[in-house]
């Protein structure tokens, strides 16, 4: 199924019309099941889309707030996800949400992959949304050209809900969800910004292998719903 692309003329248009789609997955989950889950990229992109999410008027006591992957950095750390999310998400009225977070006090990913895996495993469901990255090598999540899990976690029939990651353009171990528990969101999407981006996800949509630009791993998952592509310039 070919992704559905929205593209807009500014960055702030983006975040904004990508905060009021996923307030309203997130609003029509808890109106329907009591409850809604979110899970989110981290890096510079996001940054906008999370301080305008962060103002929905929805009932975030009953949502919770993971991440798609995590650098093995403790929430105190520039690079961590956590803190990211922490700093501009998680706050007004987006504070009264749950975080689960996939960082453990651990000295690496391996030794707190069954106790992550437990916690990601009580979240009901398919995940609500899922909102993706995309790097200009064509990564996801932590899924990463050349990474030494990459065919693992990009398994479809994948049983585990996490994977640890390293990759030499990954910088530290990383924990990243696996392919199914994204792929089956109710709402995925793509958010990317800028001319490079762009180039990278039509590169990517070219037929090739997938460890050549493994988000084609997503692009070619099997759903009921499109992939919803958000980008601006």
């Amino acid at each position: 199924m070919a992704p559905a692309r929205h593209t807009y003329t500014n960055r702030e248009a983006l975040a904004e019309a990508l905060a009021t789609g996923v307030a309203a997955v997130l609003a029509g989950g808890i109106a329907t099941r009591g409850s809604a889950t979110l899970a989110v990229s981290g890096g510079s992109t996001p940054k906008r889309f999370f301080e305008v999410l962060s103002g929905a008027a929805i009932e975030w006591d009953r949502v919770t707030v993971t991440l798609v992957d995590e650098r093995w950095v403790p929430d105190t750390d520039a690079r961590s996800n956590a803190g990211l999310v922490r700093r501009h998400l998680l706050q007004g009225p987006a504070a009264a949400a749950q975080f689960e977070p996939l960082y453990r006090d651990a000295d690496s990913p391996d030794e707190a992959l069954d106790e992550v895996a437990h916690e990601i495993g009580l979240l009901s469901r398919p995940l609500d949304v899922v909102i993706l990255g995309m790097g200009a090598d064509g990564h996801t999540a932590s899924f990463f050209p050349g990474a030494d899990t990459l065919a693992a976690a990009i398994d479809p029939a994948a049983k585990t809900v996490v994977a640890a990651v390293r990759a030499a353009n990954a910088g530290e171990p990383r924990i990243t969800l696996t392919l199914p528990i994204l792929a089956e969101a109710r709402f995925l999407a793509l958010h990317i910004e800028g001319a490079d981006k762009k180039a990278t996800l039509d590169a990517a949509l070219q037929d090739g292998p997938i460890p050549e630009y493994p988000v084609r791993a997503v692009l070619h998952a099997e759903r009921v719903r499109p992939l919803e592509v958000f980008w601006a310039p």
